[in-house]
Protein backbone atom coordinates (compact mmCIF):
# COMPACT_ATOMS: atom_id res chain seq x y z
CA UNK A 1 0.00 0.00 0.00
CA UNK A 2 2.96 2.37 0.90
CA UNK A 3 4.65 1.77 -2.61
CA UNK A 4 1.09 2.53 -4.18
CA UNK A 5 0.53 5.72 -2.52
CA UNK A 6 4.11 6.68 -3.61
CA UNK A 7 3.11 6.14 -7.07
CA UNK A 8 0.17 7.92 -6.84
CA UNK A 9 1.51 10.86 -5.63
CA UNK A 10 4.36 10.87 -7.52
CA UNK A 11 2.21 10.65 -10.61
CA UNK A 12 0.31 13.44 -8.97
CA UNK A 13 3.81 15.38 -8.47
CA UNK A 14 4.57 14.80 -12.22
CA UNK A 15 1.14 15.38 -13.95
CA UNK A 16 1.39 18.84 -11.83
CA UNK A 17 4.46 20.06 -13.14
CA UNK A 18 4.49 18.70 -16.32
CA UNK A 19 1.06 18.05 -18.06
CA UNK A 20 -0.76 15.20 -18.17
CA UNK A 21 0.44 14.48 -22.02
CA UNK A 22 3.92 14.11 -21.69
CA UNK A 23 3.99 12.41 -18.52
CA UNK A 24 5.81 9.22 -18.55
CA UNK A 25 5.64 6.26 -16.57
CA UNK A 26 9.32 6.03 -16.34
CA UNK A 27 9.47 9.63 -14.95
CA UNK A 28 6.54 8.20 -12.53
CA UNK A 29 8.57 5.68 -11.33
CA UNK A 30 11.74 7.43 -11.00
CA UNK A 31 10.16 10.22 -8.79
CA UNK A 32 8.92 7.78 -6.85
CA UNK A 33 11.99 5.59 -6.76
CA UNK A 34 10.59 2.76 -8.16
CA UNK A 35 11.30 0.32 -10.71
CA UNK A 36 9.21 0.27 -13.94
CA UNK A 37 8.31 -3.39 -13.08
CA UNK A 38 7.49 -1.99 -9.39
CA UNK A 39 4.75 0.41 -10.94
CA UNK A 40 3.64 -2.34 -13.49
CA UNK A 41 3.30 -4.57 -10.64
CA UNK A 42 0.34 -2.26 -8.99
CA UNK A 43 -0.89 -0.49 -12.41
CA UNK A 44 -0.96 -1.99 -15.67
CA UNK A 45 -1.11 0.91 -17.79
CA UNK A 46 -0.82 4.75 -17.16
CA UNK A 47 -4.54 4.84 -17.70
CA UNK A 48 -4.99 2.67 -14.37
CA UNK A 49 -2.46 4.60 -12.64
CA UNK A 50 -4.27 8.08 -13.48
CA UNK A 51 -7.48 6.96 -12.40
CA UNK A 52 -6.34 5.96 -9.21
CA UNK A 53 -5.07 9.84 -9.02
CA UNK A 54 -8.34 10.95 -9.74
CA UNK A 55 -9.89 8.07 -7.47
CA UNK A 56 -7.64 9.92 -4.28
CA UNK A 57 -8.11 13.20 -5.43
CA UNK A 58 -11.44 12.47 -5.27
CA UNK A 59 -11.57 10.92 -1.52
CA UNK A 60 -9.72 14.37 -0.54
CA UNK A 61 -12.57 16.69 -2.29
CA UNK A 62 -15.12 14.53 -0.41
CA UNK A 63 -13.44 14.86 2.96
CA UNK A 64 -13.70 18.79 2.15
CA UNK A 65 -17.17 19.12 1.29
CA UNK A 66 -17.85 16.78 4.18
CA UNK A 67 -18.88 19.66 6.80
CA UNK A 68 -20.98 19.14 8.91
CA UNK A 69 -23.70 21.69 9.45
CA UNK A 70 -23.99 22.69 13.08
CA UNK A 71 -27.22 24.24 14.56
CA UNK A 72 -27.88 28.14 13.35
CA UNK A 73 -25.04 28.09 10.55
CA UNK A 74 -26.52 29.11 7.10
CA UNK A 75 -26.02 27.01 3.67
CA UNK A 76 -24.56 30.38 2.86
CA UNK A 77 -22.13 30.25 5.61
CA UNK A 78 -21.36 26.29 5.09
CA UNK A 79 -20.27 27.41 0.78
CA UNK A 80 -18.44 29.96 2.02
CA UNK A 81 -16.06 28.07 4.46
CA UNK A 82 -16.22 25.32 2.28
CA UNK A 83 -14.45 26.88 -0.38
CA UNK A 84 -11.84 28.74 1.79
CA UNK A 85 -11.24 24.94 2.67
CA UNK A 86 -11.09 23.87 -0.98
CA UNK A 87 -8.68 26.57 -2.02
CA UNK A 88 -6.68 25.71 0.75
CA UNK A 89 -6.37 22.39 -0.45
CA UNK A 90 -5.86 23.14 -3.91
CA UNK A 91 -2.51 25.01 -2.17
CA UNK A 92 -1.23 22.00 -0.47
CA UNK A 93 -2.25 19.02 -1.63
CA UNK A 94 -0.84 17.99 -5.33
CA UNK A 95 -2.96 14.67 -5.22
CA UNK A 96 -6.31 17.04 -4.78
CA UNK A 97 -4.51 19.50 -7.66
CA UNK A 98 -3.75 16.77 -10.12
CA UNK A 99 -7.07 15.15 -9.94
CA UNK A 100 -8.84 18.91 -10.60
CA UNK A 101 -6.37 19.24 -13.66
CA UNK A 102 -7.29 15.68 -14.78
CA UNK A 103 -10.72 16.76 -14.89
CA UNK A 104 -9.93 19.73 -17.60
CA UNK A 105 -8.08 17.23 -19.61
CA UNK A 106 -9.58 16.19 -22.85
CA UNK A 107 -7.86 13.92 -24.65
CA UNK A 108 -8.30 11.32 -22.42
CA UNK A 109 -11.42 10.04 -20.61
CA UNK A 110 -12.37 10.78 -17.11
CA UNK A 111 -12.31 8.85 -15.10
CA UNK A 112 -13.69 11.09 -12.02
CA UNK A 113 -14.65 14.63 -13.10
CA UNK A 114 -13.93 16.65 -10.12
CA UNK A 115 -14.57 19.68 -11.38
CA UNK A 116 -18.54 18.39 -11.87
CA UNK A 117 -18.49 16.54 -8.96
CA UNK A 118 -17.08 20.33 -7.14
CA UNK A 119 -20.59 21.83 -9.46
CA UNK A 120 -23.18 19.37 -8.22
CA UNK A 121 -21.95 19.50 -4.62
CA UNK A 122 -22.49 23.78 -4.94
CA UNK A 123 -25.70 23.44 -6.77
CA UNK A 124 -26.96 21.28 -4.03
CA UNK A 125 -25.85 23.29 -1.68
CA UNK A 126 -27.40 26.26 -2.98
CA UNK A 127 -30.51 25.04 -3.46
CA UNK A 128 -31.10 23.92 0.26
CA UNK A 129 -29.77 27.76 0.78
CA UNK A 130 -33.06 29.49 -1.71
CA UNK A 131 -35.57 26.69 0.33
CA UNK A 132 -34.16 28.35 3.40
CA UNK A 133 -34.87 31.64 2.55
CA UNK A 134 -30.80 32.39 2.00
CA UNK A 135 -30.85 33.92 -1.24
CA UNK A 136 -33.10 37.01 -2.29
CA UNK A 137 -35.98 37.11 -3.90
CA UNK A 138 -34.71 38.63 -7.26
CA UNK A 139 -31.38 35.87 -7.33
CA UNK A 140 -31.75 32.19 -8.26
CA UNK A 141 -30.01 29.51 -7.31
CA UNK A 142 -28.67 28.48 -10.62
CA UNK A 143 -27.20 32.53 -11.37
CA UNK A 144 -25.43 32.14 -7.86
CA UNK A 145 -24.04 28.42 -8.92
CA UNK A 146 -22.72 29.83 -12.27
CA UNK A 147 -20.58 32.25 -10.23
CA UNK A 148 -19.49 30.32 -7.58
CA UNK A 149 -18.29 27.29 -10.05
CA UNK A 150 -16.94 29.86 -12.48
CA UNK A 151 -14.84 31.71 -10.20
CA UNK A 152 -13.76 28.73 -7.57
CA UNK A 153 -12.64 26.62 -11.11
CA UNK A 154 -10.93 29.69 -12.38
CA UNK A 155 -9.22 30.14 -9.41
CA UNK A 156 -7.88 26.98 -9.35
CA UNK A 157 -6.79 27.09 -13.08
CA UNK A 158 -5.05 30.44 -12.48
CA UNK A 159 -3.76 29.11 -9.43
CA UNK A 160 -1.89 26.05 -10.72
CA UNK A 161 0.70 28.59 -11.79
CA UNK A 162 -0.13 32.07 -9.23
CA UNK A 163 -0.45 30.85 -5.63
CA UNK A 164 -2.52 34.46 -5.32
CA UNK A 165 -5.26 32.73 -6.90
CA UNK A 166 -5.90 30.13 -4.35
CA UNK A 167 -5.15 32.80 -1.29
CA UNK A 168 -7.37 33.43 1.51
CA UNK A 169 -7.23 36.82 0.57
CA UNK A 170 -8.27 36.17 -3.05
CA UNK A 171 -11.55 33.64 -1.41
CA UNK A 172 -12.59 36.40 1.46
CA UNK A 173 -12.24 39.40 -1.82
CA UNK A 174 -14.84 37.09 -4.19
CA UNK A 175 -17.17 36.29 -1.20
CA UNK A 176 -17.10 40.28 -0.37
CA UNK A 177 -18.07 41.08 -3.46
CA UNK A 178 -20.67 38.45 -4.26
CA UNK A 179 -22.53 37.87 -0.89
CA UNK A 180 -24.42 41.68 -0.96
CA UNK A 181 -25.88 40.79 -4.73
CA UNK A 182 -27.13 37.35 -3.53
CA UNK A 183 -28.15 37.06 0.13
CA UNK A 184 -31.17 39.23 1.85
CA UNK A 185 -29.80 42.50 4.06
CA UNK A 186 -31.27 41.14 6.88
CA UNK A 187 -28.91 38.11 6.57
CA UNK A 188 -25.71 39.46 5.42
CA UNK A 189 -24.44 40.69 8.98
CA UNK A 190 -24.44 37.05 10.58
CA UNK A 191 -21.79 35.79 7.15
CA UNK A 192 -18.48 35.66 7.45
CA UNK A 193 -17.00 36.18 4.24
CA UNK A 194 -13.27 35.24 6.10
CA UNK A 195 -14.64 31.68 6.43
CA UNK A 196 -13.52 31.07 9.71
CA UNK A 197 -16.96 30.06 11.26
CA UNK A 198 -15.95 26.48 12.62
CA UNK A 199 -18.18 23.89 11.34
Amino acid sequence: MRTRDTLIRSAAEIFDREGFAVASLTAISTQAGVSNGALHHHFISKAALTDAVEEAALARLLAVTAAVLPLGVSRMQLLVVVTHRLAAALREDVVLRAGFELSGELSRPRHADLREWWRRWVEETLKQADAEGELRPDVTASDVVSAVVAATVGFEVLGVREAEWLSASTVTRFWRLLLPTVVPAALLADLDSEGTCPL
